[in-house]
């Protein structure tokens, strides 16, 4: 199945997609992300999210779509990646996961690779 957000918004490729799912398995052993729609809207809002990443393959894409609008609103980069359930496998679950926020951690390790992935995020959308 085709992802429904090819075309528009900035869906990571193959190299770039590994490199987020084996980010997010760091920082979830850092636990520095929340998964789902709700947790990560909810960590968009109070201006704790670093990334979010979201499932390109998400049905029904209703329950997706005020996420991107509202990390533009909030200057919060977001990234698609083609696979729920890869996203899911990487947060540590064993379901598909459609949302997961990044949160930012003042003493955390991964603060340069995070950096660096937002960095590369913006050369994507450019």
């Amino acid at each position: 199945m085709r992802p429904v957000f090819d075309a528009v918004c900035p869906m990571a490729d193959e190299t770039l997609t590994q490199e987020i799912l084996d980010l997010l398995q760091q920082c979830t052993q850092n636990q520095q992300v929340k998964k789902g729609a709700n947790e990560a809207t909810k960590s968009v809002k109070h201006g704790l999210s670093e990334l979010i990443v979201l499932a390109g393959n998400t049905d029904p894409l209703a329950i997706l779509l005020h996420i991107p609008a509202l990390c533009e609103s909030k200057n919060v980069p977001y990234i698609f990646v083609p696979s729920r359930l890869a996203l899911g496998r990487a947060c540590g679950v064993k379901r598909g996961v459609i949302a997961v926020s990044i949160n930012s951690s003042e003493a955390s390790e991964l603060a340069a690779q995070i950096r660096s992935l937002k960095d590369k995020k913006e050369r994507l959308a450019i």
